[in-house]
């Protein structure tokens, strides 16, 4: 009886401990990414995190930025502003992001360090990042690139804790793999409560502040901006934006910002989920993106 439970737990042991290392050297599992509070702009990722998470790379910089160290050889800066889109989350590959895709693209027909920075974290609005983008300067950007959805429009800060309250935004590893499986992905699904990492969307009255800080500053200090418009799955399948999206759409043609109807070369294949694209999907809004933008940097030189 005795040598029958002593195999049994040995067994037991054995599993459990195999099961850690998987979970931990093949999944990445207790390597997420870890958020921080802000005052400035609600919550951000904790700066220089080097992560593989879902067999993915993901990279933030000294800055917070979702793109590598900022170097003293960089030449031209595109600022590239947005939320879970633009920033691809733990399920896209760091080098398949299209601004690393803009980036290397750029770089190479230039032969230049030309950067072109992801400022970006999940549910960020245009005021977030211009919050940001006032606590960290405008690093001598030659352009300046906002990617929003229609559910931005009225997407407006409100401080709400989030950072360890909601699953997708820890500010601390977990410190067994098997427990985050369980606590983070198991039991959520279980009680059928949503733990993707999605955008947390609040919903106003009042259209985003962002858009006419953005448009001021970069009318004040002679920076172009283009705005590119995301649609979600629902507005691909209907074939039109939302009337959120068209508030968007009015407010660029009011104030004469080059805009980018996402609706014209996105189609679902671009989509993981309901609102995110996959990598398929970065690669399509880097090859809309880069023609506009090589033109801009065309007439600056």
């Amino acid at each position: 009886m005795k040598k029958r439970l002593f195999i049994t737990v040995t067994v037991l042991i054995t599993i459990t401990i195999a099961a850690e290392i998987y979970l931990r050297y093949y999944w990445g599992f207790c390597d997420t990414v870890l958020t921080q509070e802000s005052n400035k702009f609600e919550y951000i990722a904790q700066p220089n995190q080097n992560r593989f998470r879902f067999r993915k790379h993901v990279r933030y910089n000294e800055y917070s930025m979702r793109s590598d160290k900022i170097k003293p050889t960089d030449k031209i800066r595109i600022l590239g502003f947005g939320d879970s889109v633009l920033n691809g989350g733990v399920q896209t590959e760091q080098d398949s992001l299209a601004t690393s895709i803009i980036e290397n693209s750029l770089t190479q027909e230039y032969g230049e360090n030309i950067r072109c920075l992801n400022i970006s974290y999940g549910s960020w609005a245009p005021d977030n990042c211009f919050a940001y983008m006032q606590e960290y300067g405008d690093f001598d950007a030659d352009l300046i690139l906002l990617v929003v959805s229609s559910h931005d429009a009225h997407d407006n800060m409100d401080f709400r804790k989030v950072v360890d309250v909601h699953p997708s935004f820890p500010s601390k590893q977990y410190l067994s793999a098997i427990y985050e499986l369980i606590h983070r992905y198991l039991i959520p699904r279980i009680t059928k409560k949503k733990t993707e990492e999605t955008d947390h969307i609040v919903k106003g009255k009042v259209f985003n502040s962002g858009f006419l800080s953005f448009h001021n500053y970069t009318q004040e200090k002679k920076i172009p901006l283009l705005v590119y418009l995301h649609p979600d799955k629902q507005e691909i399948l209907d074939g039109k934006y939302d009337y959120q999206g068209d508030e968007i759409i009015r407010f660029c043609q009011n104030n004469n910002i080059p805009l980018i109807k996402g609706l014209m070369y996105e189609d679902v294949s671009c989509l993981r989920d309901g609102i995110h694209l996959n990598e398929h999907g970065q690669r399509v809004l880097a090859n809309v993106l880069l023609p506009e933008i090589k033109r801009f940097l065309n007439t600056q030189r």
